[in-house]
């Protein structure tokens, strides 16, 4: 039997190729060379022949005019940017919207300076509060009455079987509420709100203090910017002040002038009365 024996050059072609084989996978080689791509980070050189697209690794890179060279994980150079997108239209520039109240210079000693909380206003009370934002409608100022126009010992009602609708709830605790809440008291028809001259809302829509006959009893939120914005002026008691903003049947709203505090009480009580205006 003849031994068969192979070329050293079909050996080391054989060990290249299954070299590369082992290290490359993956990646297609033009001319029907295979797919084979690195599993290394490194540029690798391969050479396949143009006849039997056998491949071998070029560890010193170049391959013979027979072979076809391939570079694996090489990077090529970065593509041309593209152009950059028009520019859109500007927006039109938005409008700022100013509202603000016009200031009356009705205030002060002589009738002539502008209204700011603690001036004597028209009334001869104080200003207590300036809708700058002008946020309320029918009313730019409120003023309180002066401490000579004060009533004492008023009682909220003495009707306390039902409740008067129109002054009861969150609305009738607003700033803004206490005269349409004193109108709607007197109106009401009751003894308590109209022939008895004791009752708050008609001794208050009664009052003429500094010749202006338009006062009223302030809501629960008017009592309490009276008493937050006139603090150590206006010649207060340290007491209770009805508002005109009911809680019930039998229960109306109080501003306690002493500490600060809103609590409702039974309509009876005979307490503090501060009538209020607002122009």
């Amino acid at each position: 039997m003849n031994k068969v024996v192979k070329s050293k050059a079909y050996s080391r072609r054989s060990a290249g190729t299954l070299l590369l084989v082992g290290v490359l996978a993956g990646v297609t080689v033009g001319g029907g060379v295979g797919v084979i791509a690195a599993s290394s980070t490194k540029s690798v050189t391969v050479c396949a022949d143009k006849k039997t697209n056998v491949l071998r690794y070029a560890k010193n890179g170049k391959c013979a005019k027979t072979e076809t060279k391939v570079v694996l994980n090489q990077t090529g150079a970065n593509g041309i940017s593209g152009a950059a997108g028009a520019k859109g239209d500007a927006g039109a520039a938005g409008t700022n919207a100013t509202v603000a109240i016009t200031q009356q210079s009705i205030c002060g000693a002589g009738g002539t300076s502008l209204c700011k909380v603690g001036m004597t206003g028209p009334g001869g009370g104080l200003i207590f509060f300036v809708d700058y934002n002008d946020q309320y409608a029918g009313l730019n100022y409120l003023e309180a009455a002066p401490q000579s126009c004060e009533g004492t010992s008023k009682t909220w009602s003495s009707n306390t079987a039902n409740s008067l609708v129109a002054v009861n709830g969150w609305a009738a605790r607003a700033v803004g509420a206490g005269k349409a809440n004193s109108a709607a008291m007197i109106a009401n028809g009751a003894t308590s709100y109209t022939a008895d001259t004791s009752g708050a809302a008609f001794f208050a829509e009664t009052s003429t203090c500094g010749s202006k006959d338009d006062w009223f009893l302030g809501s629960l939120g008017e009592m309490k910017l009276m008493y937050d914005n006139l603090q150590g002026v206006g010649g207060f008691a340290s007491g209770d002040y009805w508002s005109s903003s009911e809680f019930g049947a039998t229960n109306a709203w109080l501003q306690d002038f002493a500490g600060g505090l809103q609590y409702h009480t039974g309509k009876t009580p005979t307490v503090y009365v501060r009538p209020v205006r607002a122009f």
